[in-house]
Formats: structure tokens, sequence, C-alpha cells
């Protein structure tokens, strides 16, 4: 009996022990990863965009200041087509944030170039999107499973005409899921907090010019 006893147990022993490995085929554990996240910014097509200021603060309460600014990916296709309506990817330039834990909260504050008007935000992540971001390095995706996971997991902010603001992390098959959605407030100090007296970044580009004419600004379309 005791020898029967030891036998199933064996059996049982080794019969969790395959189901344990094959319970997580995808696991990235061992696969390389970076201990930050990165911020990134898009706009839609003609709507240009320049970022001044961003700040970020974690989910253990610390604020990180000046964690990303400048340019955002768009473009200007030209192709006869109201392409500046919705949105058309989420780039893929992005900086990492170094030493915050994942985000509660992230502000922006921005120039839309085309309007022209600034805005600025705080934006509240919610848990889901977290989860998607730990996710996302954690885990490999089922349709390339020999390929090591994401490296650094993503947030996106895309920023519109009217003080929209999307936002955007990737998943594990590196696909954007929209996670928030907010509205900015108008900056009543103006471009650069008034510093160069209402001047903006930069102009209107011809492109952006010839679509508007023709097309004018998609209020409402993002």
């Amino acid at each position: 009996m005791h020898a029967l006893l030891t036998k199933l147990f064996s059996v049982s022993l080794c019969a969790l022990l395959i189901v344990g490995c094959h319970a997580q085929p995808l696991s990235a554990k061992h696969d390389p990863k970076s201990p930050w996240w990165e911020l990134g910014f898009t706009e839609p097509n003609y709507m240009k965009v320049w970022v001044e200021d961003t700040a970020v603060e974690d989910i253990k309460g610390k604020t990180f200041l000046r964690t990303g600014g400048g340019s955002a990916s768009g473009g200007q296709p030209e192709d006869g087509t109201e392409s500046a309506r919705g949105w058309h990817g989420v780039g893929s330039s992005a900086k990492a944030v170094v030493g915050a834990d994942l985000p509660k909260r992230i502000f922006v504050r921005w120039q839309s170039i085309v309007e022209p008007q600034t805005y600025r935000a705080w934006i509240d992540i919610p848990e889901e999107a977290r989860q998607l971001m730990l996710t996302s390095v954690n885990q490999r995706c089922d349709k390339t499973p020999d390929q090591t996971a994401t490296y650094i997991s993503s947030v996106y902010l895309g920023l519109a005409p009217g003080g929209v603001v999307q936002v955007w992390v990737r998943d594990s098959w590196h696909h954007p899921i929209k996670v928030a959605k907010a509205q900015a407030e108008i900056e009543p100090m103006g471009p650069s907090q008034g510093k160069t007296h209402g001047r903006y970044a930069y102009p209107v580009s011809e492109k952006s010019k010839r679509y508007i004419e023709k097309f004018g600004i998609p209020y409402g379309s993002w």
C-alpha cells in the first residue's frame, strides 16, 4: 500500500508540474525589460502641436517634473482625404520616465499650433491601463510566442485642437489600447507661460493651411 501511495503521489506531482509549465507558456519572466516606462505624444494629421511641459505622479505618490516635451508624431499626407479626422496611430518615439513607478496621473501643457491655443490638463490613468502596462512586458504575444516580450511599457498622449487629450497604452500584441480621455483647460498665460509675448513655437505649415482651407479643423472627431 505504501509503495502504491508513493507511486500515485509521484504521478500526481509530475502532472502538477506539467500543468504548471503549460499554465504560463507565454511568460516573459526571463526576457530583458526596462525598469521604467516611457511617455510619448501624438497628434492628428495636419493638427501640429508643441508640448511645452509634462509631469508624472506615480502610484507611490512621487511627482516627476519635466518628463517629456517637444514635437509629437503626426503626418501631412496631402492625399485629398479628410485624414485629420480621428486618430491614425500613436507614433513611435517616446522618452523613459526614469525613477517613476506606474503612473497615477499625468500633467501636460501644450500649444495647438493651428488654432492657435495653449492648453493644460491633469489626466487620471485608470487601473486598467496599469495592468496592461504590466502585462505588455511580462507576457509574450501568443501570435509570436518565440519572440521576447515588449522591452518597455508605453503611455501615449494624443493632443488635439479644442483641448482633447486621448490616452493609449500598448498591450502584449503591441497594439495601442485606448484607456482614457480628458478635456484640457485653456492656459491663461498663453504660450510659453507668457515668456514669448504670445508667440507660438512655430507658424502653421503651408500644408496645414491648405488642408484647413479645404476641410476646416474637425472639432468633435477626436
